[in-house]
C-alpha cells in the first residue's frame, strides 16, 4: 500500500495496521453494514501480478489449473497455481484485460508467488510484473452496488465473472452484489471519493466476511501447499479443467478427480471464540491427529466468527468438533454447496 493511498484512507478515518485497513472507527458497524447495505472497501490483503507479453496466455495455462486459453477479454476466472504434488501454492481471480492478464491473489503470498513463477518464463516472451504500489483494489458490495457504479462514473459489468475496462483501470464483477475496482495508484484516490457519496466505507475484515458468505476461499502464507482444489470446492467454483493439458500437480488433481474419494471437503464454520486461517480444527474421538483446517476467518455480523474451512466428511457426521486445540471452542460447520 502507497503512502499516499494511506494518506487518502487515513482522511477517510480508516485505521491501518501493517497495511491492512482494519476499519473506519466501528468495526462491528461496518459488518453490520456489510450484510444490510452497501459498503466499500479498500481491499488491503490483496496484490495483483500483471503477465503480458504475446505468450502470456500459453504461459499461465501451462501453469494454472484454469483454462486461461480460452478466458476471453474483458473475462474473469478463478485458478490456482499448484505444487508437483498437487496442492495449492496459491490460489488466483484470473482477470484478462486486452492482452494482459491480471492475478489477483493473497498480498502475503505475492512477493514470493511473483518470483517462483519468474523461474518458469524461461525463453517465453512473457513479463511478469508485481503491481505493489502499482495499482489498488476497492471493493464494492451490496444492493445499490451497480448504483454507485453509475453514481461514480464507472462502467458496470455485464455478468458475474465479466470485467469493464475504463481509463485508468478495470471493473470486475463478482455476482449481482459484489464488485470489484482494480486502478491505478494515482487514480484510486478520486475513484475512491466517488464511490464514498454512494457507500458507507468499511475494513478489510467485512469484504472477507463477504468471501466467506460466497464461499470463496483465499490461499494465504498460513494455509498454502495444504490443499489439493477439489478440497476447497474449486472444481465448482470453475477453477480447474479436466479438459486441458499438464500443468504442475495436474497428475495429482485428475487422479484425485477420476480415481480417487475427496475426503474432505469445504465447508462454512461458525464459532463463538475468535477462528484465523490455518487454525487446526480436531474431533474428541481422535483429539490426537487435526481433521480439518481453518482457511478464512473474520467476525460475523451476529457475533462470534465466520470461516471456511476444509474438513474430514467422516468426523463432521460426529459432531462436537473443536477449533484452534483439542478441548478447544466448539465449531458448527456447515457444508458449501453450489
Amino acid at each position: 500500500m502507497s503512502s499516499i493511498w494511506q494518506e487518502i484512507l487515513g482522511t477517510s478515518g480508516a485505521r491501518i495496521e501493517k497495511d491492512w485497513v482494519t476499519d473506519f472507527g466501528d468495526a462491528a458497524a461496518e459488518l453490520a453494514a456489510a450484510a444490510a447495505t452497501t459498503i466499500v472497501v479498500p481491499l488491503s490483503h490483496l496484490g495483483v501480478i500483471q503477465v503480458s507479453g504475446p505468450e502470456a496466455a500459453t504461459f499461465l495455462h501451462n501453469q494454472l489449473t484454469s483454462d486461461v486459453k480460452h478466458l476471453n477479454s474483458d473475462a474473469a476466472q478463478h485458478s490456482a497455481w499448484c505444487s508437483a504434488k498437487g496442492r495449492m501454492l496459491a490460489s488466483f481471480l484470473v482477470v484478462r484485460v486486452g492482452p494482459d492478464y491480471q492475478l489477483q491473489l493473497s498480498a502475503d503470498l505475492l512477493p514470493a508467488i511473483a518470483r517462483r513463477l519468474q523461474m518458469f518464463v524461461l525463453r517465453s516472451k512473457v513479463r511478469i510484473t508485481d503491481q505493489t504500489g502499482g495499482r489498488e483494489i476497492i471493493g464494492l458490495s451490496g444492493a445499490q452496488a451497480a448504483a454507485a457504479l453509475q453514481g461514480a462514473g464507472l462502467p458496470v459489468p455485464a455478468g458475474a465473472l465479466t470485467a469493464s475496462a475504463f481509463a485508468t483501470g478495470v471493473v470486475i464483477c463478482l455476482d449481482s452484489q459484489r464488485f470489484q475496482i482494480v486502478v491505478a495508484g494515482d487514480a484510486a484516490p478520486a475513484v475512491w471519493q466517488h464511490l464514498l457519496a454512494h457507500a458507507r466505507p468499511a475494513g478489510t475484515r467485512a469484504w472477507q466476511w463477504l468471501e466467506i458468505h460466497a464461499g470463496v476461499p483465499l490461499i494465504s502464507e498460513q494455509t498454502k501447499e495444504e490443499f489439493v482444489p477439489q478440497m476447497a470446492g474449486f472444481e465448482q467454483l470453475g477453477a480447474v479443467s479436466f479438459h486441458k493439458g499438464c500443468y504442475p500437480g495436474q497428475e495429482i488433481v485428475a487422479r484425485t478427480q477420476y480415481l480417487g474419494k475427496v475426503k474432505r471437503h469445504l465447508y462454512r464454520a461458525h464459532s463463538s471464540a475468535p477462528m484465523a486461517a490455518g487454525n487446526a480444527i480436531y474431533s474428541p474421538e481422535n483429539p490426537q491427529r487435526p481433521c480439518g483446517m481453518v482457511a478464512n476467518a473474520a467476525p460475523a455480523p451476529a457475533g462470534g466468527y465466520d470461516a471456511l474451512a476444509i474438513v474430514q466428511e467422516g468426523f463432521v457426521d460426529a459432531g462436537d468438533l473443536e477449533v484452534a486445540a483439542p478441548g478447544g471452542p466448539r465449531v458448527d460447520l456447515v457444508r458449501v454447496s453450489r
